[in-house]
């Protein structure tokens, strides 16, 4: 490996290693503006320059590896000098041409206090400037409704660029003119459709790329910051909540090198005025066909009454898609209590059952181990809209060459190039005889198979989970060292549910019978625990709880209204669709008289007459774990057993479908009642699958 001397510092780097990654391994801190780790390499903001013994003038440290540095005379490793003279000198060079043409408006910038070119400009720029001629001034891009621009202030790092080609896979934006003419734009001045498109937000080292829905909304140092967790999808990404005043102002990401690195979706990034709009902030019950305020005293005792009431046979409940392991398990301590076995935590009906056993309801390789993978097959999946994070490692990894992607299902754009085999489960068959992709992934080291939730609905959902089983047994897929099956979940509570057993039990009936009874009258009660997601118009005379959040399509329907927690306002556990275990913390408190969920569940058993035996969060905890140790370990993923897989591959498959497999995700911006609630989501939403003009470059 390669010797340096940095500083006076001898140290030993990698191959291929930077100049820039090398002296901060050795604790110099190097200025940049174009270079950032996860992206491709620029080297035209010329900020990185250090002097290298030997050479005629300073060096950009970003584009310079270390296998390139030649010796000393007398074979002495390569020296690097960062705080030199020279080195000073050419730095407030560079900062005083960078700042020729910016803009003095820190004062109106939202990026004031956490503006790269403040911060370097300080610590590395000249007290004065040479310059007095007129500032260029550049068009701002109106590039929806999510980005704001501010063009004069542009720095042409290019990160933006670099993000969209490479990491989101959209070619929506470049840089157009040369020398003062110059600037970033879109592509046929259209605005930006990537589902990760927010991200240049934070990878702008200027004020140029802000948040338009955050815009002189607050400064950062107002903002009080909480770690939390993403429930918007089932990949759990690390995000940080900065509220004021009681109120979510933005959400940004946490970097998680093995969950979402540091990138979230445009609907995590911007469901946050959702979360103050149409909220249940106090109990209703239904009279007259109008719900009417009520006391919580009065609505737990009506449904407490109904509740004792019940036949158990004719009673339900199911819980939805944002649901924390917390109030999931607490549901069931009821539901145990009543005797009631028709309970399911699968409100889109997947036919996912813990009783085959862990590992077929999990993502397997887990994220990160996508990397690994030289095959990959997706069966009734779409993770550009489900996963988008996940599928920008998907596409990470094909950028690499090393990795092919199949599809079964519909045929759409998923940000790279696929081989594309058909639309049903049928043409699973057809991979074994044919010589295309079959063989792809029979010669491939780690082939992995992505099985979707349109793959797993419906009656033939358990049969296509055996088919895609089989398949990764027959493809060497399932092996001690690798375990290439994985499902891919599009509910954060899903995996949770299923662990602690929220599934029918015995006789019990999953969502589509219990659906299906209500709609024939033969359902007395349900209870919806943020169960928005289901017809609501199959529910006939049932007696409805609606327990959550946000007034949708539950709360309309409902019988009884009791207001719950938005996920923002309650520590919960939440395990990612890998089966890693994680917590969001409260960043804010629920409206008025919303309590958290755990809490209305735990009052509720006392209004039944059947008292839990907890009564705060860490009792509750103590007993969750109790029945599922693994919820106790964050941070960590409980290895599952790869034997329930094969086990699984060698039941009679049956009959395969030829019914097209159709998309789930649906609506991207609109897939849960925050996002419903959201006027920026829903602004999205009707740019990109509505009638509405897509707004140009210009407007």
């Amino acid at each position: 490996m390669p010797k340096l001397n940095i500083n006076g510092t001898e140290i030993e780097v990698e191959d291929s290693t930077t100049v820039l990654q090398a002296c901060e391994m050795a604790g110099y801190e190097i200025p940049r503006f174009c270079y950032h780790e996860r992206l491709s390499i620029a080297g035209n903001c010329r900020m990185c320059l250090v002097e290298v013994k030997g050479m005629p003038k300073p060096i950009a440290s970003c584009a310079m590896s270390v296998n390139d540095l030649r010796p000393g005379p007398n074979g002495e490793p390569p020296e690097i000098l960062t705080v030199t003279p020279p080195v000073k000198k050419a730095r407030e060079g560079v900062m005083e041409f960078l700042l020729i043409n910016h803009p003095l408006d820190c004062p109106i910038c939202d990026q004031g206090g956490e503006c790269d070119l403040q911060d370097q400009a300080m610590a590395y720029g000249a007290d004065t400037s040479r310059y007095d001629e007129n500032k260029r001034a550049v068009e701002d891009k109106n590039i929806g409704p999510l980005i704001k621009t501010e063009m004069t202030r542009c720095i042409h790092c290019t990160r933006c660029v670099r993000f969209m080609t490479e990491i989101a896979g959209v070619e929506e934006l470049g840089l157009i003119g040369r020398g003062e003419d110059a600037e970033i734009t879109t592509y046929l001045e259209a605005g930006i459709t990537s589902e990760l498109s927010g991200n240049v937000i934070d990878l702008c080292p200027v004020g140029a790329l802000t948040s338009k829905p955050f815009a002189f909304s607050a400064r950062p140092w107002e903002l009080s910051k909480t770690e939390s967790i993403d429930v918007m999808d089932a990949v759990g990404s690390n995000i940080r909540l900065d509220a004021r005043s009681g109120e979510i102002m933005r959400i940004m990401p946490r970097n998680n090198d093995i969950v979402n690195e540091e990138w979230i979706s445009d609907k995590t990034r911007f469901i946050w005025d959702g979360l103050k709009s149409r909220r249940i902030d106090r109990p209703y019950i239904r009279e007259d066909d109008k719900l009417r305020e009520a006391s919580w005293d009065e609505a737990l005792t009506l449904v407490a009454t109904t509740m004792s009431s019940m036949v158990p046979r004719k009673a339900a409940m199911l819980v939805g898609d944002m649901a924390s392991a917390e109030e999931i398990f607490s549901l069931k301590l009821i539901a145990d209590q009543l005797d009631w076995k028709n309970i399911d935590c699968r409100q889109d009906g997947t036919k996912l059952d813990p009783q085959l056993g862990r590992a077929t309801t999990l993502f397997n390789t887990t994220i990160e181990g996508i990397d690994n993978a030289d095959a990959i097959l997706l069966i009734g999946a779409n993770p550009r809209l489900e996963a988008p994070v996940l599928n920008a490692r998907i596409r990470g990894n094909w950028a690499q060459g090393s990795c092919q992607v199949g599809v079964i299902g519909a045929n759409e754009d998923l940000t790279y190039k696929t081989h594309y085999l058909g639309s049903s489960p049928e043409s699973l068959t057809q991979l074994d005889q044919s010589s295309g992709f079959g063989e792809i992934l029979r010669n491939a080291k780690n082939p992995m198979i992505i099985i979707g939730q349109a793959a797993l609905q419906g009656e033939h959902g358990q049969t296509n989970l055996i088919a895609a089983t089989k398949l990764a047994n027959g493809f060497n897929a399932l092996r001690d060292d690798w375990n290439g099956f994985n499902v891919l979940h599009t509910a954060a509570s899903r995996v949770a549910g299923l662990d602690l057993g929220f599934v029918p039990k015995d006789i019990g009936i999953g969502t589509q019978e219990i659906l299906n009874n209500a709609k024939q009258n033969q359902l007395d009660f349900l209870y919806l625990l943020g169960a928005d997601e289901i017809d609501t118009n199959a529910l006939g005379d049932t007696f409805v709880v609606y327990q959550g959040s946000h007034g949708d399509k539950g709360a309309q329907r409902a019988d009884v209204v009791l207001p719950g927690a938005a996920y923002t306002e309650k520590s919960g556990t939440y395990l990612n669709l890998e089966g890693r275990v994680q917590q969001t913390n409260r960043a804010t408190f629920p409206p008025n008289e919303a309590k958290d969920d755990w809490a209305i569940l735990r009052a509720l058993s006392g209004a039944l007459s059947k008292p839990f035996g907890f009564s705060n969060l860490n009792e509750l905890r103590a007993q969750m774990y109790a029945s599922a140790p693994h919820l106790a370990q964050l941070n960590a993923i409980k290895p599952a057993k790869l034997e329930d897989i094969i086990n699984l591959s060698q039941q009679d498959l049956g009959t395969l479908s030829s019914t097209p497999l159709t998309a789930t995700a649906g609506d991207f911006y609109l897939t849960n009642p925050i996002a419903r609630a959201s006027k920026v989501m829903n602004e999205m939403s009707m740019i990109k699958y509505g009638q509405q003009e897509k707004a140009t470059g210009t407007k």
